[in-house]
Protein backbone atom coordinates (compact mmCIF):
# COMPACT_ATOMS: atom_id res chain seq x y z
CA UNK A 1 0.00 0.00 0.00
CA UNK A 2 1.47 3.43 -1.13
CA UNK A 3 1.98 5.70 2.10
CA UNK A 4 0.13 8.87 1.67
CA UNK A 5 2.16 12.26 1.82
CA UNK A 6 2.03 13.82 5.06
CA UNK A 7 0.75 17.29 4.52
CA UNK A 8 2.26 20.06 6.27
CA UNK A 9 -0.63 23.30 7.65
CA UNK A 10 0.69 26.33 6.56
CA UNK A 11 -0.25 28.65 9.23
CA UNK A 12 -0.25 32.44 8.32
CA UNK A 13 2.35 34.51 10.38
CA UNK A 14 1.04 35.67 13.17
CA UNK A 15 1.48 39.66 13.70
CA UNK A 16 0.69 40.68 16.77
CA UNK A 17 -1.63 43.08 16.97
CA UNK A 18 -1.11 46.41 18.44
CA UNK A 19 -3.32 47.79 20.80
CA UNK A 20 -4.24 51.56 20.73
CA UNK A 21 -5.76 53.46 23.48
CA UNK A 22 -7.72 56.57 22.60
CA UNK A 23 -6.05 60.03 23.56
CA UNK A 24 -7.67 61.25 26.79
CA UNK A 25 -8.93 64.91 25.76
CA UNK A 26 -8.34 67.31 28.67
CA UNK A 27 -11.50 70.19 29.31
CA UNK A 28 -10.78 72.78 30.71
CA UNK A 29 -13.01 73.04 33.75
CA UNK A 30 -15.00 76.67 33.48
CA UNK A 31 -14.76 78.08 37.23
CA UNK A 32 -17.66 79.46 38.32
CA UNK A 33 -17.90 81.88 41.13
CA UNK A 34 -20.72 81.72 43.64
CA UNK A 35 -21.96 84.46 45.00
CA UNK A 36 -24.94 86.81 45.31
CA UNK A 37 -23.97 88.96 42.51
CA UNK A 38 -23.37 85.95 40.12
CA UNK A 39 -26.10 84.35 41.42
CA UNK A 40 -28.55 87.54 40.69
CA UNK A 41 -26.90 87.58 37.29
CA UNK A 42 -27.94 83.89 36.42
CA UNK A 43 -31.51 84.65 37.73
CA UNK A 44 -31.76 87.17 35.59
CA UNK A 45 -30.68 85.20 32.31
CA UNK A 46 -32.93 82.73 33.19
CA UNK A 47 -35.95 84.74 34.07
CA UNK A 48 -35.53 86.96 30.38
CA UNK A 49 -35.01 83.42 28.66
CA UNK A 50 -38.60 82.10 29.85
CA UNK A 51 -39.87 85.61 29.66
CA UNK A 52 -38.93 85.53 26.19
CA UNK A 53 -40.06 82.15 24.99
CA UNK A 54 -43.62 81.17 26.68
CA UNK A 55 -43.97 77.72 28.39
CA UNK A 56 -42.19 75.56 30.28
CA UNK A 57 -38.65 74.78 29.61
CA UNK A 58 -36.33 71.95 30.68
CA UNK A 59 -32.71 72.55 32.69
CA UNK A 60 -31.43 71.65 28.50
CA UNK A 61 -33.64 73.87 26.86
CA UNK A 62 -32.73 76.66 29.11
CA UNK A 63 -29.16 75.72 29.17
CA UNK A 64 -29.27 76.35 25.10
CA UNK A 65 -31.27 79.18 24.93
CA UNK A 66 -28.94 81.43 27.49
CA UNK A 67 -25.57 80.13 26.14
CA UNK A 68 -24.69 79.20 30.47
CA UNK A 69 -23.75 75.84 31.95
CA UNK A 70 -26.62 73.36 33.28
CA UNK A 71 -24.50 74.54 36.66
CA UNK A 72 -25.18 78.43 36.16
CA UNK A 73 -29.01 78.00 34.98
CA UNK A 74 -29.60 75.64 38.42
CA UNK A 75 -28.01 78.27 40.60
CA UNK A 76 -30.36 81.04 38.67
CA UNK A 77 -33.38 78.31 38.66
CA UNK A 78 -32.87 77.56 42.57
CA UNK A 79 -32.68 82.21 42.95
CA UNK A 80 -35.75 81.94 41.36
CA UNK A 81 -37.78 79.35 42.83
CA UNK A 82 -36.69 81.17 46.37
CA UNK A 83 -38.22 84.42 45.10
CA UNK A 84 -41.40 82.72 44.28
CA UNK A 85 -41.10 83.46 40.81
CA UNK A 86 -40.79 80.14 39.28
CA UNK A 87 -43.01 76.99 39.90
CA UNK A 88 -42.50 73.45 38.54
CA UNK A 89 -44.68 71.64 35.49
CA UNK A 90 -43.70 68.29 34.91
CA UNK A 91 -39.98 68.35 35.45
CA UNK A 92 -39.70 71.91 33.98
CA UNK A 93 -39.77 75.27 34.89
CA UNK A 94 -42.14 78.03 34.00
CA UNK A 95 -42.55 81.81 35.39
CA UNK A 96 -44.70 81.62 38.24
Amino acid sequence: MPRKKATEATAAPKTAARKTTAEKKVVAKKEIFVDADNAGFRAGDVYNALHDNEGAKSVEELEKLTGKTEVEVLLGIGWLLKEGKLKGEGGKVVLA
